[in-house]
């Protein structure tokens, strides 16, 4: 691999584990009290398995973005990373979509099941929420130009024409 590649991936890598890591903080912190009816009820991240698995998936993509980093010099390495980014890009994506989807009835409700928007009542709740998944949503958008970039490295020696 180029060195130009390997910096050229390692600060996309960088730009990943910030982002995670702002998911996570964001996500982990979130929470909101109100009063409905005299009866006081608190809104938390860990009140919903969708904004659990959140920040599991965001930290399994964190930790495992530190190990890439350390171990991008190690040339063998590179040909396991496809698959390792890959699965990195999915479980992301996955994770940011069941966790947007529990925020859209947060947000909105949904009148056919009767579940009324709790945003009205707690919005530093949804704020910090909103926060984590666009941090999520940039990670994953940047492990997928990842994923993009180790597809190159690894299938371009291959579509190479010798002479």
């Amino acid at each position: 691999m180029a060195k130009s590649n390997k910096i050229f991936t390692n600060t996309l890598r960088l730009l990943a584990l910030a982002a995670t890591v702002v998911a996570i903080v964001f996500m982990v912190t979130s929470h909101d009290s109100a009063q409905v009816l005299n009866l006081t009820f608190t809104a938390k991240y860990s009140n919903t398995p969708a904004f659990k698995y959140l920040v599991i998936g965001e930290a399994i993509a964190g930790g495992y973005t530190v190990i890439s980093i350390l171990l991008s010099f190690k040339g063998l390495f590179w040909r396991l990373i496809v698959i390792l980014d890959m699965v990195t890009t999915v479980l992301l994506t996955s994770s940011i979509s069941a966790a947007l989807a529990i925020a859209q009835v947060g947000k909105k409700g949904n009148t056919h099941a009767g579940w009324l928007p709790i945003c009205g009542q707690v919005p530093d709740f949804c704020d910090y929420v909103t926060i984590a998944l666009i941090a999520g949503f940039a990670a994953a958008i940047i492990y997928f130009v990842l994923l993009l970039c180790s597809l190159y490295v690894v299938l371009s020696p291959i579509f190479v024409a010798t002479p």
